[in-house]
């Protein structure tokens, strides 16, 4: 494995790892978010999926950027 690869292995292992973490306490913050406002809570869920894509995109639009 070259370096080019390991580094985007390590990236895509983080962006994932941060990502399933956030997932595994996403209930717990929407019914506390979901105490305030039940539309607050639909928002977070909102979010924190288009920062999945938002974050993957950005990942690709910077590798893109890059001379091979």
């Amino acid at each position: 494995m070259d370096s080019g690869n390991r580094k985007s292995a390590i990236a895509a292992a983080a962006i994932m790892l941060v990502f399933g973490l956030l997932a595994y306490f996403l209930p717990n913050i929407m019914l506390a978010v979901g105490g305030v406002s039940p539309l607050a809570a639909g928002a977070v869920a909102v979010l924190f999926v288009a920062g999945f894509f938002i974050v993957i995109w950005l990942r690709a639009r910077s590798q893109r950027r890059k001379p091979h």
